[in-house]
Formats: C-alpha cells, sequence, structure tokens
C-alpha cells in the first residue's frame, strides 16, 4: 500500500482528495492537514510514502512545508497539488524538493498517476507546469547567452565535469525534448541517450528530468 497525507486548507478540497484517494486499492491516506505546520506533524508520526501539498496554506506555506519534510524525512515524497501555476511558485515549490507539481485542474486519473509515480521516485508534472519550466529555462537573458561558450570549448566550460555530449544532452532536456526526440537529433540510440542522461545526473546530483531543466537554467547550459 501506498501511504499518503494529504494537505489542503480548503475543507471540501481536503475531503473530496481524501475520498478520491481512499478509492485507489493501492493507496491508504493515513492523515488530512489543514495547514503546514499540521503537515509536517503528521509526517513525523505516519512516516507517509507520499504527500499531496497545497501551496498557499496558513500558519506554514506548502514551499516551507516541503523543505521540512524532504529535510526531515528524506523518503517521504511531495507531489503539490495547488491552483497556482506562475513560476515563482513552481521554482519554489521544486527547489524545495517536490517531486511532482499539478494543478487543480488535475482529474482523478492524473492525481493518481502522480501519487503512485511519487512512490516510486518518478516526477510528474502538469503539462502547464512543464511549459513554464522549459520556457524559464530557454528564455535566459540576453547576457547570460552571449557568455555561453562556444561548441568548441563546451567540454572545459561544462560545469560538475559534464562532457560534451552529455551537455548536449542535458540542453536537450531543457528544451523539452523527450529520449526519443533527442536519440533522433543526435543520431544514436536511446539506449546510449539514457547511459548520458545517467551519467549526468549522477554527475550533477539532479534526480529528475524538471530538475536537470532548472540545473541547465541556472548554470547557464540553455539555448
Amino acid at each position: 500500500m501506498i501511504t499518503v497525507v494529504v494537505a489542503d486548507d480548503q475543507t471540501v478540497v481536503r475531503e473530496g482528495l481524501v475520498v478520491l484517494l481512499g478509492l485507489l486499492d493501492d493507496v491508504e491516506v493515513v492523515g488530512a492537514a489543514g495547514d503546514g505546520e499540521e503537515a509536517v506533524a503528521l509526517v513525523a508520526a505516519h512516516c507517509p510514502d507520499v504527500v499531496l501539498m497545497d501551496l498557499r496554506m496558513p500558519r506554514c506555506d506548502g514551499v516551507t512545508a516541503t523543505a521540512r519534510i524532504r529535510a526531515a524525512h528524506p523518503a517521504t515524497r511531495v507531489v503539490v497539488l495547488t491552483t497556482y501555476a506562475d513560476d515563482a511558485d513552481i521554482l519554489g515549490a521544486m527547489r524545495a524538493g517536490a517531486l511532482g507539481y499539478l494543478t487543480k485542474d488535475a482529474g482523478r486519473v492524473q492525481i493518481a498517476q502522480a501519487v503512485r509515480a511519487a512512490a516510486a521516485g518518478q516526477s510528474v508534472l502538469d503539462p502547464v507546469v512543464q511549459a513554464r519550466l522549459v520556457a524559464a529555462a530557454t528564455a535566459a537573458p540576453e547576457s547570460r547567452k552571449a557568455a555561453v561558450a562556444p561548441e568548441s570549448s563546451m567540454a572545459a566550460a561544462a560545469p560538475d565535469g559534464l562532457t560534451a555530449r552529455e551537455t548536449e544532452v542535458l540542453r536537450l532536456i531543457a528544451a523539452g525534448l523527450s529520449n526519443r526526440d533527442i536519440a533522433k537529433r543526435l543520431f544514436v540510440t536511446e539506449v546510449t541517450v539514457k547511459s548520458h542522461i545517467n551519467r549526468l545526473f549522477a554527475k550533477t546530483g539532479v534526480r529528475d528530468r524538471a530538475q536537470a531543466v532548472r540545473y541547465a537554467y541556472d548554470h547557464g547550459l540553455t539555448t
């Protein structure tokens, strides 16, 4: 069973999520919180696999609660489920350690998939959120673009010991390409692409594609 804590300050939303998740054969809701402080306390008490976390809550907001939960209970994954999908909220939640990010337009199937994916250590992003992350990564300031090293010196300029090919794969991830699309672009197999991704993830310390996009943006590795 996947154990879940639901955190949302709106009673009707919180209770609706508890009912929805209770209909899933492989999910057990072990707590429901009305604010971030309560969510942190419930995680400490139950050590759930996943927390469905709202962002705008009293006493302790979702970003702060996510950071506290991830610091104290790294085995618990956080999936944000919120009304808001602006850049500041998205980046704040992802930097705090959220593994997934959905808006409240998500349907029950998408929410169920996100919970299961998070329990398995996989990231799930709402399409709108994914698009915003890619847009943020590809809309770097002109000064940053001007400072990007030419291809010939890419290996020397790349952070964390990334090779030129690993940097190129990271750029394509940040541009929103799938493994299949990257393989076609580079004229290699998908297995080769996965190998490059595994190595660059290990070198940079990122856990998933969402963090890879953020890493590429922070290090000026977008085009």
